[in-house]
């Protein structure tokens, strides 16, 4: 089986519920490839490194990340991209025995195609499709072999920068890194903006050209067309968009950018965005857009979506990495830098310790000296031990260059000055406290708002953020912040929380960095 393909098999009569998120944290614009038993999902990244995680299941439920399609900047070259551009929405596919990843570096180095034989890694250099102007590729071949590359019209750069031509597609020859044609317009869904993440699918006797638009905001959706070829022309389904959250209550909003795939109970299920807005409005996402699933029933040979239902796994999400035990010496696949690769940032020394030497840089700059992982949970604590007294750093909690909150410390002979900062864009605010000298535990908690203030403002918001330090036997929480501002909707970036160790200036040591969750 392609992954053109989605196959009409009958359910085995026993439906899995599976758990939603599926993948939690920062993990949008997910793509699903099942190839014999495994499920492979690759996520966008913008401008982290390393890029393009890959999860892997055999069951649907229990996903683990065994690798990054890119692991070295020259495969992205995300160095000098804003933020919000670089990876934009993979697609994974399998043929032949060669994993395809095709996707647009926004305002990068455009539209590329990487491939693997194994898809942990390692991936090729990647190869740029030129003739492609747009963003969100799909991979899909005709009958007679031939690569079809099928996008959004949005450009990117240029002087046609921000104009929207509609869904495209264009016959590719993936060897040689060309379009071999003019683009041709296809379906462009029901008239709301934004139509983009196309895929393209064989299921019996029709092809189908599947779709978001709306926007990946509260509009978002899901809408599909079916036609006798590949290349069109395409009929769109009377229910469209067939699935979305757009006016409703449901806990999980944004709901789109999807990719069908035949699950393990037999069925068809699509992998989709989404959020989980809290505060009394739904109006506050922290954690940006998460990959979800829900089921797909065909009907009248369209499909028939089920609401996407938050059925969080239960208990307590925890992990305590402990530098000095680290096994070859080397950070894993789960840790980000933003524009940089992680090794260009934190290096272990002779002790055991992870080590970040300064720059001089800060979180408000572009490539600060900052290692972070993915915030999983809405009730979290990230803590950290380090050693402050060659150097400055400490802990952050970052959205983007302009959205972050942290707690630095600087160690003298008698005494540290631990300080807490609060950027909100133009704003930025600070609270400092003296401690014992010596090592410092920092701890960035983000806590559910307290119901005992009634309806008001402190209601509406996602959670507040504890910004706390311990040292001496002492600990003192330096400040207790809004977390609305570090969401998706406040900061309008593309990710979401991203918490993790960083320096400005001198060598900071850390010990490891411990993190507690749960959906309380």
């Amino acid at each position: 089986m392609t992954t053109a393909t989605v196959t009409a098999t009958a359910t085995n009569g026993t439906r899995v519920d599976y758990p939603n998120p599926l993948i939690p944290g920062f993990n949008p614009d997910p793509s699903v490839v099942r190839v014999g038993d495994d499920f492979y999902i690759v996520t966008s990244t913008f401008e982290y490194l390393p890029g393009i995680p890959v999860y892997h299941s055999t069951d649907f439920v229990e996903w683990t990340q065994i690798g990054n399609v890119a692991t070295r900047m020259e495969q992205l070259g995300v160095e000098d991209v804003t933020t919000g551009g670089g990876v934009w929405a993979p697609t994974i596919r399998y043929r032949d025995g060669v994993f395809y990843v095709i996707v647009t570096i926004a305002m990068g180095r455009g539209c590329i195609v990487f491939t693997a034989t194994d898809p942990a890694g390692p991936w090729s250099d990647g190869t740029i499709i030129e003739g492609i102007g747009g963003i969100d590729p799909d991979l899909a071949w005709d009958d007679d072999g031939t690569a079809l590359v099928t996008f959004s019209g949005l450009s990117t750069t240029g002087p046609d920068a921000g104009a929207h031509h509609g869904v495209q597609q264009v016959r590719v020859d993936l060897d040689a890194g060309r379009a071999l044609e003019e683009p041709r317009s296809l379906w462009s869904g029901t008239g709301l903006k934004f139509p983009e993440a196309p895929h393209l699918y064989r299921r019996g006797a029709y092809w189908y050209l599947m779709i978001a638009e709306g926007g990946t905001e509260r509009g978002h959706g899901v809408s599909i067309a079916r036609g006798s070829s590949p290349y069109g022309p395409f009929e769109g389904y009377e229910a469209n968009p067939f699935l979305s959250a757009r006016s409703t209550s449901r806990p999980i909003q944004n709901t789109g950018h999807g990719d069908l795939v035949e699950t393990p109970d037999g069925g068809t299920s699509i992998v989709l965005l989404g959020m989980r807005p809290r505060g009394m409005t739904q109006a506050f996402s922290a954690l940006g857009r998460e990959t979800f699933v829900t089921r797909i029933d065909w009907v009248d040979d369209w499909p028939v979506a089920q609401p996407v239902e938050l059925r969080p796994r239960p208990g307590v999400t925890e992990y305590d990495i402990t530098f000095h035990d680290v096994e070859g010496r080397s950070l894993d696949d789960g840790w980000l830098a933003i524009r940089q690769e992680p090794a260009n940032v934190a290096k272990f020394d002779v002790d055991g310790r992870l080590v970040i030497t300064g720059d001089g840089s800060t979180l408000d700059d572009p490539r600060p000296k900052f290692i972070g992982r993915r915030q999983l949970n809405q009730t979290a604590r990230f803590s950290t031990t380090l050693d402050a007294t060659q150097g400055s750093g400490g802990i952050a909690s970052r959205y983007d260059e302009d959205h972050h909150y942290e707690l630095e410390a600087t160690t003298g002979p008698e005494m540290t000055v631990v300080v807490a900062r609060a950027r909100l864009a133009s704003l930025v605010q600070e609270w400092s406290v003296m401690l014992p000298a010596g090592p410092v535990e920092l701890t960035i908690d983000a806590v559910p708002p307290s119901p005992s203030g009634g309806f008001g403002p402190g209601m509406m918001t996602s959670d507040r953020v504890l910004l706390q330090a311990t040292a001496g036997g002492k600990t003192l929480t330096l400040a207790d912040v809004d977390g609305r501002y570090l969401s998706a909707e406040t900061a309008a970036s593309f990710t979401g929380r991203v918490v993790g160790l960083y320096a400005t200036s001198g060598r900071v040591a850390f010990a490891g960095l411990r993190y507690r969750g749960s959906e309380d």
